[in-house]
């Protein structure tokens, strides 16, 4: 990206200060004292405009502590889920990672308690402020509460004359927080405003160096020690020749880039947008990251103030902070084709943009041994309690067997069940990076029925983040139509219990089992899908006839969700050299990105093992074999295309 020196920088934009696990009340509408659970995110000014940032496809870094302990590894690895630079952020052996607690009791009402006695962030000092990284940023950006303490200012202030050495420009968010100066009690989080010469004194010395100036009107009061707008803005002008963006929440904002004109709607204005105000904590750092965006892409003034004030809506309209922030993608949606809905957390496209444009890791390609069977290894036991009581230890041979040939290695994974895999699941569990995907349907249903109960969200609230759910049904396009409806309706409630909870979901469609698999029997069971507005991360299909079946999938697949992860091919019981022949065929297709395949790697192992008639290493190394042998089939076919 051209700097404005003529020169090129790696970064765009590093932020300073606040880095906090943000628990926020799940249930709307009730005082923080009433709640019963929270979700948990990244939080904290700089922390929430870098993932901001970044997620609008600058190059973002972040400066800050965080503690040696469970927080501060989430802030990390979720900063890097995100694509954020942590070369900055330090380590603290001694203090723990910030907290706060936050809920939101009604419209623009939303109490929140920091927990940040003596934390990690707040200990940043200057030797955190590393000369090379500066020197690698276009801009870097202060916040507020890191001039309430001499260590941490200092640090901003090494930073800020590094920043203008190295020709980077400066931008001050002004962030003031009340009680995080002292000058509120623990319980007045929300208190956006209190008067202090010394806070004004604070902001006053850093606003000279300052290209670009943020922040709302009882920010830019406190920054300039005056008691009304037009006379702060002033004062600011009088000593910064910044830029300055006033924040007017649902008013949207004005922008000043020159003298301070008595009629202050004489600025630049920025319209806001009409949509229905759910929680205001974490506005204005998406506001910020929206001006960022058009800013140091050299943007007109009105184009920035246009970003900040959508991405501030995004955030208004949905709980959480950084987690609710648009992508680039989901923000150009917004701005060519607006929305039917005020409350944009209803409006099904925006939500299906935001959850795939966001996802927390991206998979290219997928090997998976599928061992979410129960039926069939009941069938197995033959009624005998002894044998069904063993089911859960083979289970775990089978990861075993499965991470043996994963080896660390990235794209592997397994099909568990609740039923017979607890064990299995939290020995995978374990395995860094390795896919989870757990089954929902009562095995063999038709028309679908849940396995255990009816009620999905409450099955699947507890299941770790980054497990699947995956769904198989019997589904034919020539099928009647009430159990299509009813095939569909039990699809929906699946699809929207993944969405509520924030989990992946995979759609396993057989249409083979009852009548002929033709070339166009599966792309037009997907169409009937995605009609009833159905969009599943992944697929899981049989082979298919033909290489014309599949292209006519690919096809359904890339005009309905081009952020569809995939396919990835079943293989029933079919043996090895039938499923290598399906896999030649699917090797071609653009949305084919792996397999998922169960009784073909374990069922002889399984029958044997379970009988007393294998032992356990010689199982693990028959799964093994086939697993690996399928494996190496499907690289081959891959490599073989590629040349």
């Amino acid at each position: 990206m051209a700097h404005p020196d003529g020169g090129t920088k790696p970064l765009d934009v590093i932020t300073i200060g606040r880095a906090s696990v943000d628990l926020y009340g799940q249930q709307i509408g009730t005082r923080l004292e009433d709640i019963g659970s929270f979700a948990k995110s990244v939080g904290g000014c700089p922390t929430n405009i870098a993932v901001g940032t970044a997620r609008l496809g600058l190059k973002s870094a972040l400066i800050t502590r965080v503690g040696n302990e469970q927080m501060g590894r989430f802030i990390r690895e979720q900063l890097q889920r995100e694509g954020v630079d942590i070369s900055g952020i330090a380590t603290d052996l001694n203090r723990l990672t910030a907290l706060v607690l936050l809920s939101v009791e009604a419209e623009g009402v939303s109490p929140m308690i920091f927990y940040r006695t003596d934390c990690a962030d707040m200990a940043l000092s200057e030797e955190d402020i590393d000369e090379e990284l500066i020197a690698s940023a276009r801009a870097i950006v202060v916040t507020g509460t890191h001039f309430s303490r001499p260590n941490s200012e200092a640090a901003q202030k090494k930073a800020i004359r590094l920043a203008k050495a190295s020709g980077a420009r400066v931008a001050f968010d002004i962030d003031y927080r009340p009680n995080l100066w002292g000058l509120a009690g623990h319980d007045a989080g929300f208190e956006r405003y209190v008067a202090s010469d010394i806070v004004s004194q604070k902001y006053k010395s850093v606003l000279p160096d300052c290209d670009l100036i943020v922040g709302t009107e009882e920010e830019v009061l406190i920054a300039s020690g005056e008691a009304d707008l037009l006379s702060a803005l002033k004062t600011i002008r009088s000593v910064s020749s910044a830029t300055i963006v006033l924040k007017r929440g649902p008013m949207g904002c004005i922008v000043y880039d020159g003298a301070i004109p008595d009629n202050l709607e004489d600025g630049i204005v920025g319209k806001g947008f009409p949509i229905e105000v759910y929680n205001v904590l974490g506005a204005g750092d998406a506001f910020m990251s929206g001006w960022l965006r058009g800013w140091l892409k050299g943007e007109p003034h009105a184009t920035s103030a246009t970003w900040a004030n959508a991405c501030g809506a995004f955030a208004v309209s949905r709980l959480l902070c950084a987690p609710e922030y648009p992508s680039w993608t989901e923000l150009n949606h917004f701005l060519q084709k607006g929305s039917p809905e005020k409350a944009l957390r209803r409006d099904p496209e925006l939500n299906h943009l935001h959850w795939a444009t966001n996802r927390r890791r991206q998979i290219p390609s997928l090997m998976a041994l599928a061992i979410d069977h129960r039926s069939q290894l009941e069938e197995l036991a033959k009624g005998d309690a002894a044998v069904l009581a063993r089911i859960p230890a083979f289970k775990a041979l089978a990861v075993k067997a499965a991470t043996q040939i994963a080896n660390g290695r990235p794209g592997f994974g397994m099909l568990l069940d609740d039923k017979y895999g607890r064990d299995a699941l939290f020995a995978a569990g374990a395995e860094k990076d390795f896919w989870i995907a757990r089954p929902i349907e009562l095995p063999g249903s038709r028309p679908l029925q849940f396995e255990f109960s009816q009620d999905l969200g409450s099955r699947i609230i507890d299941w770790p983040v980054d497990h699947c759910i995956k769904v198989l049904c019997f589904y034919r396009p020539d099928d009647d139509a009430e159990l299509k409806r009813m095939q569909i309706e039990k699809l929906r409630a699946a699809y929207d219990a993944a969405r509520k909870v924030g989990r992946d979901i995979l759609i396993e469609i057989i249409a083979g089992k009852h009548g002929d698999l033709g070339d166009d029997t599966v792309n037009r069971a997907l169409s009937e899908i995605y009609d009833a507005g159905i969009k599943p991360d992944w697929w899981k299909l049989e082979a298919q006839p033909s290489a014309a079946a599949w292209r006519e999938i690919d096809g359904v697949i890339e005009a309905r969700d081009p952020f569809c992860r995939g396919v990835v091919l079943l293989g029933l019981d079919a043996p090895h050299e039938v499923l290598e022949a399906g896999f030649a065929k699917a090797r071609s297709a653009r949305t084919v990105r792996g397999f998922a395949v169960g009784r073909t790697i374990f069922a002889d192992a399984a029958r044997k093992w379970l009988a007393g008639e294998m032992n356990d290493e010689d199982a693990i190394a028959d799964m093994a074999r086939r697993f690996g042998a399928l494996v190496e089939v499907w690289e081959n076919l891959g490599r073989n295309a590629m040349a």
